[in-house]
């Protein structure tokens, strides 16, 4: 509680206790460490390296021993607490289905979906699920599963088409894309474009695959949508279709001292039943 709110005090009055004890326990855990698990100063606490390594294992020690009080008290189909998903934006409508019935079937679980490009650290207690495209994360302590492969396509709207005219692969002179070159992704067809689309030819420079997409069903310009996305989209022409060339593995993952926690197994049950990629 002293890291999560940074002083004695507000963990003291969380915890419903005087802030004597508080720095009592402090006291007692720094002596059995050997070492200071904060640096003081004039604004609150800051964690020590080792105290980063300690909040780390007593979070993690947290999320079973609530679990296991549940359990204990036989609430069984009853599951509370938080549970944190995190993935790219674009990932959501394949995420989403399985967090709506799992809160239909558990709604006192507060969910959370952390949407982004950076890399939540399970270790670090930042989400329970991760769902994570390209090379297979090879984190210590991570149980990593396969959700199946993304495979993505060249895509025009039909108002884009009406507008320029359909394109004819290989050549794409005369037309106009949305996306990003030049930068790192771990996107399968970030070489493509990289080797095919120059800067003049971007309509709208976005590295958000929500943007992207929106920008793409409203006829801005060509570009990359997840196969799974443009079979539900009447309005979307495959340019060039989905091929292996233009696939990536998505990876579940999760940390080992989570994985077997009720709610992140009842939460990867309906991910699974609910899957729409091909595997």
């Amino acid at each position: 509680m002293v890291a999560r709110h940074g002083t004695v005090s507000a963990a003291a009055e969380v915890l419903g206790v005087h802030r004597a004890t508080v720095n009592r326990h402090l006291d007692l855990l720094e002596e059995n460490f050997g070492a200071p698990l904060f640096q003081r100063h004039a604004r609150g606490y800051a964690l020590t390296e080792t105290g980063q390594h300690m909040l780390e294992v007593a979070s993690r020690a947290e999320e079973m021993f609530n679990d296991l009080a549940g359990r204990s008290r036989g609430r069984a189909g009853k599951l509370s607490g938080k549970l944190v998903v995190t993935a790219l934006s674009a990932f959501s409508p394949l995420i989403l289905p399985a967090m709506r019935e799992f809160h239909f079937a558990h709604p006192e679980i507060e969910l959370e979906f952390v949407a982004g490009a950076q890399l939540a650290r399970l270790e670090h207690g930042e989400a329970h699920v991760a769902f994570r495209p390209g090379p297979r994360p090879e984190t210590p302590d991570y149980v990593v599963g396969t959700l199946g492969q993304l495979r993505y396509g060249l895509y025009a709207s039909r108002a884009y088409i009406a507008r320029r005219g359909m394109p004819e692969p290989p050549r794409f002179d005369d037309h106009l894309f949305v996306g990003s070159i030049g930068h790192p992704s771990p996107l399968p067809y970030a070489p493509w474009m990289n080797e095919h689309v120059c800067g003049d030819q971007l309509a709208l420079l976005t590295r958000n695959q929500t943007v992207q997409r929106a920008a793409i069903a409203s006829g801005l310009g060509l570009g990359f949508v997840p196969e799974f996305e443009a079979k539900c989209d009447s309005d979307l022409v495959a340019v060039i279709p989905p091929s292996g060339e233009w696939s990536a593995t998505l990876w579940v993952v999760t940390h080992v001292d989570l994985q077997r926690t009720e709610k992140v197994q009842e939460f990867l049950r309906w991910v699974r039943k609910l899957n729409r990629l091909p595997t």
